[in-house]
């Protein structure tokens, strides 16, 4: 969970005797699952949907609840829909504002010029304010409805590049490797969140864990933005409410904030044990190969009731 292009699946199978239940919601990505199957019989389930369809999935094949050695999350956005302009994903390729990670598997939807073209100026803020952790997110979404309003609704990635660039007069953004970057890929970032509603998915993903996985159990996450790192170390620690991530970290959870010290042990009880201490995060070495994996930071936990 996420099959995207099989790289992890391939490895499991080819290193280690094991069967997989591969999960993506792209199309494209199922299909690929789908050859990979016929390349090892007997050994591969490929499932079409997005975390929050998984039980019915599941329940369809008859796989039971504690009955899984490991679940491996790759969140977040794949090389494969990056790579292709049509889908809108990219900042660098000119396509048309879709983002959907299902690909119109969904009619009902909404594509990212959906959002730009109906959501109002409060609304355009939050989305690139909270989701993508742009600065400039004020002016940005005011450009944007006085562009809508004045000439015409913007329809592809090169359009919204070219506003959010108006926005950021000589500004020079530099990525993590201090690269030049984009100035709208914290936008594109935001977006895709918003239009995949990829920050639930991921929060219900891991509720889904818990339950799926047997007793030692082992749980893997791969992420590439905070937002989604956030939600798993939350999980991990324990520190939810009603199977959702607090947004409080646990530091702040004192008697001046829980006045019912049984509320704040509920908050430690915790049904996973780390594995690593401090998350992982990709060697200079590996940045070098694989640009791409320098936001990845992973954490490992076991099941442990």
């Amino acid at each position: 969970m996420t099959f995207g292009a099989g790289g992890h699946s391939r490895q499991l199978l080819t290193s280690a005797d094991c069967k997989l239940i591969t999960l993506d919601r792209d199309p494209l990505a199922y299909e690929k699952a789908k050859e990979l199957a016929k390349e090892f019989p007997n050994r591969v389930i490929p499932l079409l949907g997005r975390f929050s369809e998984l039980p019915a999935l599941l329940k369809e094949r008859n796989i039971k609840q504690s009955s899984i050695d490991g679940i491996l999350f790759d969140f977040g956005c794949s090389s494969m829909q990056l790579d292709n302009g049509e889908r809108g994903f990219s900042v660098s390729k000119n396509g048309y504002l879709d983002m959907r990670m299902d690909a119109g598997r969904d009619p009902n939807q909404i594509t990212a010029r959906e959002v730009l073209a109906t959501a109002n100026e409060q609304e355009l803020y939050k989305i690139f304010k909270v989701y993508g952790e742009e600065k400039k997110a004020a002016k940005i979404a005011q450009t944007i409805i006085q562009a809508r309003y004045m000439i015409k609704n913007i329809e592809t990635t090169r359009e919204l590049v070219d506003i959010v660039d108006s926005c950021c007069p000589n500004e020079f953004r530099l990525d993590k490797l201090q690269r030049p970057q984009s100035n709208a890929t914290k936008v594109f970032q935001a977006l895709r969140i918003f239009v995949n509603n990829e920050l639930n998915e991921i929060n219900y993903g891991m509720v889904l864990s818990k339950y799926y996985l047997k007793l030692n159990g082992r749980l893997v996450t791969i992420c590439f933005h905070s937002l989604e790192d956030t939600i798993v170390k939350r999980h991990i620690a324990g520190n939810t409410v009603n199977d959702v991530a607090n947004p409080v970290p646990l530091r702040y959870l004192s008697p001046t904030l829980v006045q019912d010290q049984d509320t704040i042990n509920q908050f430690l009880d915790s049904p996973w044990k780390a594995i690593n201490k401090h998350v992982e995060v990709p060697s200079d070495d590996e940045v070098e190969r694989n640009p791409r994996s320098r936001s990845a930071r992973l954490r490992a936990a076991i099941k442990i009731k």
